[in-house]
């Protein structure tokens, strides 16, 4: 299992770009999509209280949503994944 699960959608362009940036930073993620299953997109609003994507969830507890790439880079960062 991965430090970081990604949830999110192909047709969401803030997820687009948040999943872009774990690519490129060759960051390992899980990717759980929220287009495809009603319970998964209930997880993703069940850890972050609200019904925005993407949720980016770190091993530690700590979620972001709709990081910018700045934000997520940081707290890759401080999490010693990049």
């Amino acid at each position: 299992m991965a430090q970081v699960t990604y949830y999110g959608a192909d047709w969401c362009v803030d997820c687009r770009r948040s999943k872009a940036l774990l690519n490129k930073l060759e960051v390992a993620y899980d990717v759980k999509d929220v287009s495809e299953s009603a319970e998964v997109a209930a997880e993703a609003e069940g850890i972050s209280g609200r019904k925005n994507i993407p949720v980016i969830l770190f091993e530690d507890g700590h979620f972001m949503v709709e990081p910018s790439d700045a934000d997520l880079q940081s707290a890759l960062a401080e999490r010693n994944l990049i």
